[in-house]
């Protein structure tokens, strides 16, 4: 008896692996987006520490050129008091203001990230249910497909039994009439 379902079985179980793999493609494709978001909230943040350093050392050097010109010219000293204030006071501003700015650019993102992840973990836990349903119909049909091809199986070799009888009939039938021709 020949095994009419194993072609059946295996391609029921490649279709599986495939839903399988998609699935994990896309749950990686999503675990690659979440990453890529921490990556974007850490250069933001690398981002503000630099632009903060750089007009932390612009304050500095203007501190610096203010030192210089003063030590540099006779009967300047104490004349850049009020510029050094000024400076000290807009650079205060500029900074508080770069962090306010920079605080609420994170808070958005993180924000944005956070609704995404929640998002994205309903969506994931409904795929899950529903792959999980595709996957009991698909093996509902695979055993029926498979009982199906079982009756066909036993029928094709049913009739391969009648044509092997009927064969053995038509030799029998033909060495009797050659027989009785050769008589």
């Amino acid at each position: 008896m020949v095994d009419y379902t194993t072609p059946v079985t295996t391609v029921f179980e490649m279709q599986r692996q495939s839903i399988a793999q998609g699935q994990q493609a896309l749950e990686q494709s999503i675990e690659f987006q979440s990453r890529m978001n921490e990556a974007v909230i850490d250069g933001v943040e690398g981002t503000e520490d630099a632009q903060r350093q750089l007009v932390e050392y612009q304050h500095e050097t203007l501190h610096e050129t203010l030192d210089a010109i003063e030590a540099n010219v006779p009967g300047m000293e104490g004349a850049f008091d009020q510029v050094r204030d000024a400076a000290d006071d807009g650079y205060d501003t500029l900074l508080d203001g770069h962090a306010e700015a920079f605080d609420a650019i994170l808070a958005e993102l993180e924000d944005g990230i956070g609704n995404y992840d929640e998002m994205t973990a309903e969506y994931l836990d409904m795929l899950d249910e529903q792959l999980a349903q595709l996957v009991e119909a698909h093996e509902d049909i695979e055993v029926q497909s498979v009982e199906a091809v079982e009756q066909l199986g036993d029928q094709l070799d049913e009739m391969q039994a009648q044509a092997d009888d009927i064969q053995a009939q038509v030799e029998e039938i033909s060495e009797q009439a050659s027989e009785a021709v050769s008589a």
